[in-house]
């Protein structure tokens, strides 16, 4: 069974160094994404930012066919990045911000062999990826657990050019596309009841593909909510269990007080998906859903909250049959100021650290 998890600090600085200046940080222990953004650096309602991210493993690839980790077809990747990207704000001045957003990027990743693949398994070519993505997003979700008060509509598209399309695999059984186009949508609200304390978070995401493979699949599975800035989460399964060229999913989670303080909190999950399968990489039923459930802890102070989560993936398959089982833990600690309740926003400025596994 892969083990799938991660920790990072995540740091977000207005006025770094100059007033125009803004530093956004995410540091892992083999891992780092930032970057750098001049505000109004191409017009007063347009910004403009550098980014560079890579490190170890960042681009390895697990096997996962029809509920069956594949240890033999696995591999490990390593890879970096620098990009540039363009932000332009359409409403300055309105409560919910309209913003288009254009990144190019080019990624370099290299694969090897780790202690499990197969010795007939011939590895990806190392390569030169350059991609391209554009959006229109309407508001926006902070990157935190559970956050108070969002609301997002975005729609996205993302091109991936690949400077090296040879086969691999057993005897070339498997493709790398030159290219590859990527659609999806997603409509996001959180809300906190004022008197109450109970907070619901929905998110509906929808996309679709044009010459997809493994490296440019939508993949779906697990409930490591930050991994990625569209985590496709479906409680119970594997992380990135599920491959697929296009589909819907709805995620919904529910937060209950369990006493006064809101120190002791009742955490509910369910997730559901449509799917078509990509190509080499499908099972049977195209409906894919889960459930979890846990108890998360804040600490008297605001500073830190932790939460032990249990999940069941109703149609994933295991051993010929249906249902699997998944336990979490997820912890999120301030090493700012944090004033406020359970549920309070991310303040611009501050560092977070969270660790997370599954």
């Amino acid at each position: 069974m892969p083990f799938a998890g991660y920790a990072f600090y995540y740091h977000n600085q207005p006025n770094f160094l100059r007033t125009n200046l803004t530093l956004r940080l995410a540091l892992a222990p083999v891992y780092v994404d930032s970057e750098l953004g001049f505000v109004h650096g191409l017009g007063p309602n347009t910004d403009y930012a550098i980014g560079l991210a890579g490190g170890g493993f960042a681009d390895s690839y697990n096997e996962i066919r029809a509920g069956k980790y594949i240890p033999g077809e696995s591999f490990t990747g390593d890879g970096g990045e620098i990009s540039q990207s363009v932000y332009h704000l359409f409403n300055p001045g309105e409560r919910i911000p309209l913003n288009f957003v254009l990144r190019g990027l080019v990624h370099y990743s290299a694969y090897d062999r780790n202690q499990d693949t197969d010795a007939a398994f011939q590895l990806p070519s190392d390569r030169a990826d350059f991609d391209v993505r554009a959006g229109l997003r309407w508001g926006g979700v902070e990157p935190t657990l559970f956050p108070a008060f969002a609301m997002e509509l975005s729609i996205w598209y993302e091109g991936e050019f690949r400077t090296e399309a040879a086969p691999y695999g057993f005897d070339g059984d498997r493709a790398v596309q030159p290219n590859s186009h990527l659609f999806w949508a997603e409509a996001a609200l959180s809300y906190t009841l004022p008197k109450s304390r109970q907070n619901f978070y929905v998110r509906l995401t929808a996309g679709t593909s044009v010459h997809p493979d493994r490296f440019s699949a939508y993949r779906l599975g697990g409930f490591l909510p930050l991994s990625a800035e569209f985590p496709l989460s479906l409680p119970g399964y594997f992380y990135q269990e599920i491959s697929a060229r296009q589909f819907i999913l709805i995620n919904g989670n529910y937060i209950v007080p369990l006493d006064y303080s809101e120190d002791w909190n009742l955490y509910l999950n369910a997730s559901s998906a449509a799917v078509s399968y990509l190509a080499g990489e499908g099972q049977p039923g195209d409906w894919v859903s889960g459930v979890g459930c846990g108890i998360q802890y804040r600490s008297p102070s605001s500073r830190w909250k932790i939460m032990l989560t249990y999940a069941y993936g109703i149609d994933a398959i295991r051993d010929g049959g249906r249902g699997a089982h998944s336990i979490g833990l997820l912890m999120q600690w301030d090493l700012g100021h944090l004033r406020g309740k359970n549920f309070a926003p991310v303040q611009p400025s501050r560092w977070l650290w969270q660790w997370l596994f599954q």
